[in-house]
């Protein structure tokens, strides 16, 4: 049976896309190992990893015999006055892998969702305390998801969050950090940062930011001195840091989190995306005891807060198949691998006329251009040389799974030169 694209483009509408002049869409059939199996026949090398999430692959022995398995005891149940093995394995994964401090685990439905509740975690907090902070401060540049309270901390004016100012509550938003991931450490990277957390300290209920990479709101990578200087501060005065590292989590930056660039540990984390290898949608937030105990000594008693999907058997177990997957440490090669081909293959693109600047780190290439691409006729381009790409803005990007081969990593990177050659300068 093909896929009906008629239907698709007339009834169907795909995120982040006009219903006035969709953009083409590609029917997929069969995802395996890198590839994706276009309805025509063609192989794409996928270099996005289905929004930075199959890290594995696709179609993974392993991760679809769990699937398998937990599908024949149970697929869902409600997670209320419920337990069951694949959660509370994948908790105990989960505590044991992240920083000391954290050893509470919210599961949540996505990473929007896991910001929601990190958010909801930090006002209960101050509740419990008995002061009212709702203001959270963050960076310009940044992205948090989709949702309501995650586009509040999301950049207001440099996204695609913006046409919602107004209805949203109005965060504070520092200078995001000039200075590059290996640039010199410049001090005065900090200063609006400080000045702002300085003035609102007293309202302050969390800082909320990605650590060492911005991701969706500009692909930008910083020095992780800039990192630890906000450990410092949210120390000396008491306020909650949470890192959102959906995006960064398990490996992609090199580090396992990339809060370990700076060694240092959040109050909460969020944590969504890769957790299932690519499989099924999960997340998770974590925190720590204190911060747990703190909510619960408030008014309500307990957290306020209790998706239906919370804890799926399912996502769970194959969330469980994945983390064990990461443990036997094959990504760290992997990653290492990808970043040293970038290394090299990356800066010849920057003599391209349309080209602005290459960067990269870890598994994640960036080509920022002058202007905003042509989605649908540079996409067709990395179609053409049998590659899929997602591009958006000026920001033609790749996170690609771990398990790429150098050969196909290569053809990727060309396509992306074939396709900016395409571009009008």
């Amino acid at each position: 049976m093909t896929i009906d694209i008629q239907f698709d483009q007339d009834h169907v509408w795909h995120p982040y896309t006009s219903t006035l002049d969709p953009l083409p869409c590609y029917p997929v059939t069969r995802a395996d190992g890198v590839h994706l199996t276009l309805e025509d026949g063609r192989r794409l090398i996928d270099g996005m990893s289905s929004w930075w999430s199959a890290i594995h692959g696709y179609n993974h022995p392993r991760l679809n015999q769990a699937a398998a398995a937990q599908m024949e005891r149970m697929s869902h149940v409600m997670f209320g006055g419920i337990t069951h093995k694949p959660a509370v394995e994948l908790c105990r994964k989960l505590v044991a892998m992240t920083p000391e401090p954290l050893q509470k685990v919210f599961l949540a439905d996505s990473g929007s969702v896991s910001v929601e509740v990190a958010l909801k975690m930090a006002l209960q907090y101050w509740a419990a305390k008995g002061e009212r902070r709702a203001k959270f401060l963050t960076l310009r540049h940044g992205y948090h998801g989709d949702t309501f309270a995650a586009m509040s901390v999301t950049d207001p004016e440099n996204s695609m969050h913006s046409l919602y100012k107004g209805f949203l509550p109005e965060h504070l938003f520092a200078d995001s950090p000039e200075g590059g991931f290996s640039d010199p450490w410049d001090p005065a990277d900090f200063d609006d940062f400080r000045l702002m957390f300085v003035a609102n300290r007293h309202q302050l209920a969390a800082v909320i930011l990605e650590p060492i990479v911005q991701g969706a709101g500009g692909m930008r990578f910083y020095h992780p001195e800039f990192l630890r200087q906000v450990r410092a501060l949210c120390d000396e005065h008491g306020v909650l840091l949470i890192c959102d590292e959906i995006a960064t989590g398990f490996g992609r930056t090199g580090k396992l989190f990339a809060c370990e660039h700076a060694d240092i540990s959040p109050d909460i984390l969020c944590l969504g995306k890769a957790l299932t290898g690519g499989y099924l949608t999960l997340a998770a937030t974590l925190t720590s005891k204190h911060v747990a105990d703190t909510v619960c000594s408030g008014e309500a008693g307990c957290f306020m807060h209790g998706p239906t999907f919370m804890g799926n058997p399912l996502a769970c177990a194959v969330a469980n198949a994945s983390l064990d997957l990461i443990n036997e440490g094959h990504w760290q090669g992997q990653v290492a691998a990808i970043e040293a081909q970038l290394a090299e293959r990356l800066p010849p693109l920057a003599a391209l006329p349309v080209v602005k600047s290459v960067r990269w780190l870890g598994a994640i290439g960036v080509v920022e251009t002058h202007e905003p691409v042509n989605v649908a006729e540079i996409q067709r381009a990395f179609v053409e040389q049998g590659v899929w790409i997602r591009p958006f803005g000026r920001l033609v990007y790749i996170m690609p799974p771990y398990i790429i081969a150098p050969a196909q990593l290569d053809q990727v990177v060309r396509a992306m030169a074939f396709g900016l050659r395409q571009t009008p300068a």
